[in-house]
């Protein structure tokens, strides 16, 4: 039998992951990184003591806004669109499970994520609800002793084992906002934090095109209301240092070069050109295959298929097959 730390929000997710772990065998302690309200924590513990596990709880608010909030506002500012979750994960969520697996001696740790870890490698989950692209910047030394109880498994099985399983939270929705903005307003939350930009302008092929409300209001593959000249117009671009939104026609939103910084690798790191598949969003559908050449830290890609929009700071992912090979941040 094997100790296992879970990440455990109390969710579907978790709880079930609780219940496929002891049945293997493993002894289970939850560990509930406490960001939320009181509420959500005593909805946690109640879960973890219906599936009959210890808990737990660690106050991340601090951790949360030194090593994610910061960098998320910040990266708005800059014109960039970020993924919080994917900065959270190996900063925040992993080293917490990693550092208290440590402290009372767990050989591993886990997570609620649809996708696969295998003797220290980590592939695509099933499609209709794969997660390997927020994971792409896990540290190798967390990948190694990390367990996926769900990977195998799509949203609505797991939803059915709940029911099975008889827990309390079967039909609990999915949280599906960021976990510091839970009432989805990024604007509201971004202005209670800094001071925003001001007004700007819209520029389509050089020209002045209008005034935008301000840059952290648009990211890159975003439709402009209205037309112009019977065409639809799409945010191409964002200029922060000059203030300005840059349009485009559809067509011009594809690009076949991305270049990547702080490349996290996921396997021994190429000395030469690779074949590979990339993805550049979270999302199932758009995955060209690619040749990426390393550049120091940084991954110059190019797709052999146009991706439309990438955007300057979300992730550039590499695939090898099912395989995750790594990830960086878009430039």
């Amino acid at each position: 039998m094997s100790k296992v730390v879970l990440g455990f929000s109390g969710g579907v997710d978790s709880a079930v992951c609780a219940v496929l772990l002891k049945n293997q065998g493993h002894e289970v302690v939850g560990l509930y990184l406490d960001n939320a309200d009181e509420r959500a924590r005593v909805d946690a513990e109640k879960t973890a003591s219906f599936v009959g596990i210890e808990l737990a709880v660690k106050d991340v608010h601090a951790e949360l806004d030194r090593l994610v909030c910061t960098r998320f506002a910040e990266a708005y500012l800059n014109g960039q669109t970020p993924n919080p979750c994917i900065i959270c994960n190996p900063t925040l969520k992993f080293a917490s499970l990693l550092e208290y697996a440590d402290a009372i001696g767990a050989e591993y740790i886990a997570t609620g994520h649809y996708a696969r870890a295998e003797n220290g490698v980590l592939y695509k989950g099933k499609p209709s609800n794969d997660q390997s692209y927020m994971l792409c910047r896990i540290k190798r030394e967390q990948l190694d002793r990390l367990i996926l109880p769900l990977g195998e498994y799509e949203k609505a099985e797991v939803r059915q084992m709940a029911e099975q399983f008889n827990l309390p939270v079967a039909k609990k929705p999915d949280s599906m906002e960021i976990c510091f903005v839970p009432d989805k307003d990024y604007i509201g939350w971004l202005s209670r934090r800094v001071e925003l930009p001001p007004e700007g302008n819209f520029v389509f092929h050089g020209n002045i095109l209008g005034r935008h409300e301000g840059i952290y209001r648009y990211t890159v593959g975003q439709r402009r209301a209205g037309l112009f000249e019977g065409r639809k117009l799409y945010i191409s671009a964002i200029n922060a240092e000059k203030n300005e939104v840059e349009l485009a026609l559809w067509e011009e939103l594809f690009k076949t070069e991305v270049n990547a910084r702080e490349f996290n690798w996921l396997c021994d790191k190429p000395q030469e050109s690779i074949k590979a598949s990339v993805r550049v969003r979270h999302t199932k559908w758009e995955n060209p295959p690619c040749t990426a050449t390393v550049d120091g830290d940084n991954v110059r890609i190019i797709c052999d298929e146009p991706v439309r929009a990438p955007a300057k700071g979300q992730s550039a992912v590499l695939y090898d097959g099912d395989r995750v090979l790594g990830g960086g941040f878009i430039f």
